[in-house]
C-alpha cells in the first residue's frame, strides 16, 4: 500500500513539474511578445515625430513663399480689388416650387388639373361616364 501512495505522489510531482514549466515557459514567451511590441510602439513614435518634423518643414511659410514666387504668376493684392460684403451681388432666385407658379401664371381659363396630354374638348363633346361604386358593381 505504501509502494502505491509513493508512485502516485510521484506522478503527481512529475505532472506539477510539468504544469510548472508550461507555465513558465508561456510567461516567457509573452514577455517577450510585451516586449517586441514596446520596441515596435516606440519604433512608431520614433516614426510619428519624424513625420511630423517634415511636415512642419514642409508647410513652412518661408518654404511655401519662395516656392509661390519660383513657381507661379501671381501678382501682389492691389487694394481696390478689396471689397466689403455691400458690393457683392445678390444671390440668384431658385424658384423653390416651379410647376405651382407655372400653374399661378396660367390665366383663369385653363382647367388646373389638365395635363396638356389630351386636347380638350370644344363645345359639345360627349359627356365622361360616371365612375363605378367603391364597391365595383
Amino acid at each position: 500500500m505504501m509502494r502505491f501512495i509513493n508512485i502516485v505522489v510521484v506522478a503527481a510531482l512529475i505532472v506539477a513539474a510539468v504544469v510548472v514549466y508550461r507555465v513558465k515557459y508561456e510567461a516567457t514567451r509573452h514577455a517577450e511578445q510585451v516586449a517586441r511590441l514596446r520596441l515596435e510602439i516606440n519604433r512608431e513614435r520614433e516614426a510619428i515625430t519624424e513625420l511630423r518634423a517634415q511636415w512642419a518643414h514642409l508647410n513652412s511659410p518661408d518654404r511655401l513663399q519662395a516656392l509661390a514666387e519660383r513657381h507661379l504668376s501671381l501678382k501682389p493684392l492691389q487694394i481696390n480689388q478689396m471689397h466689403d460684403l455691400a458690393n457683392l451681388p445678390d444671390k440668384p432666385f431658385v424658384d423653390p416650387d416651379p410647376i405651382g407658379s407655372m400653374l399661378e401664371a396660367m390665366d383663369g381659363t385653363a382647367d388646373p388639373t389638365a395635363t396638356g396630354s389630351v386636347r380638350p374638348a370644344t363645345g359639345g363633346g360627349a359627356p365622361l361616364p360616371q365612375r363605378r361604386p367603391a364597391g365595383g358593381r
